[in-house]
């Protein structure tokens, strides 16, 4: 089978020529790659070329219209059966491609998911932030799993399907915030075979700043909304469970000042909830600091991801634009 990798980038020359090494490195060689530059004002056109005699892969340049509208411009121009999606702040171990190959064969997929996973080289924060998104103390431990709230949902960071579903949902018809779950749940709609490939991972660089995490999970309230908007009846009470976050701090706060000694209680479930998360993550990466920085992180996505759903829920619908219309 024919594969075309399809990679938006904005800004990224250096992200990208890592993703380009390890696409290099691929035990499974039909593929080819097509590097959507979306209206970048730092050009990643020259690590492209440097990898024209070692991989078989294109620079497309587009505007600047969002990354679900660039992944389709990269999807009208590719020729394989297969199309996948990843994300240019990647790392791509050299079995990916394989493992892929043979989890659509064996599971008989028309759309797949892999998980991310945090890397050895990533900063301390980047591991924080690695540890919040992935561990049972703050997501459950359900992101790139089979654990899901309902149906199992790709993500455009590491997901791919067969030209068929591409021709059947039109791609993206969202340029961000909740692209690829609308684009997963219209896969599922039209009946197509949707799975989870666990050894198809790749390494996902994780936001290098707290500041970054917070506005990564301010979107990620907002996408829950946009999707919503376009799916009436899918905003299940589980997606407020942030808000149950707010809410304890605030009856903590009143309690403490009102009724000291119960207030002091929940205080100190709050500190042991901190406590559990210092030692889970500094167990895993082996560094009290990772530890004490996830107390940061965990927090950020409940109050991040909680404010976002908050905010856009009282704003007024935002409406989209098809793809076709914006390139």
């Amino acid at each position: 089978m024919f594969y075309s990798l399809i990679i938006p980038v904005y800004n990224r020359p250096e992200d990208i020529r890592e993703v380009l090494e390890g696409l290099v490195q691929q035990t499974y060689s039909n593929f080819e790659v097509i590097v959507v530059e979306s209206g970048s004002t730092i050009k990643s056109d020259q690590v492209v070329a440097d990898f024209q005699n070692h991989l078989n892969v294109r620079y497309a340049p587009t505007g600047n219209h969002g990354q679900g509208f660039s992944r389709n411009f990269g999807m009208e121009q590719a020729q394989g059966d297969y199309f996948i999606i990843l994300d240019s702040d990647i790392i791509v171990p050299s079995e990916y491609l394989q493992h892929v190959h043979e989890g659509i064969q064996q599971q008989q997929l028309d759309a797949f998911g892999g998980p991310d996973r945090g890397h050895a080289s990533f900063t301390p924060v980047q591991k924080a932030v690695d540890f919040a998104l992935t561990s049972f103390l703050t997501t459950a431990g359900t992101r790139g799993q089979k654990k899901q709230v309902g149906e199992y949902h790709p993500r455009s960071f590491n997901m791919g399907f067969s030209r068929e579903v591409y021709e059947a949902t039109g791609g993206y018809r969202l340029p961000n915030c909740g692209e690829d779950i609308d684009l997963s749940i219209r896969i599922h709609q039209q009946g197509f075979t949707v799975g989870l490939i666990p050894k198809a991972f790749i390494y996902h660089k994780r936001k290098r700043t707290l500041a970054g995490f917070w506005q990564q999970m301010v979107w990620f309230g907002k996408s829950r909304i946009n999707l919503a908007r376009l799916f009436p009846g899918s905003l299940k009470p589980i997606y407020f469970l942030p808000l149950a976050f707010y809410a304890y701090l605030i009856l903590t706060l009143l309690l403490v000042i009102a009724i000291p000694l119960l207030g002091k209680w929940l205080l100190a479930m709050l500190g042991f909830y901190a406590i559990a998360v210092v030692i889970e993550g500094a167990l895993r990466y082996k560094s009290l600091r990772v530890g004490i920085l996830s107390i940061f992180t965990a927090f950020t996505v409940f109050l991040g991801y909680g404010y976002g759903l908050v905010k856009y829920y009282f704003q007024q619908s935002e409406p989209y634009t098809h793809p076709a219309e914006a390139l």
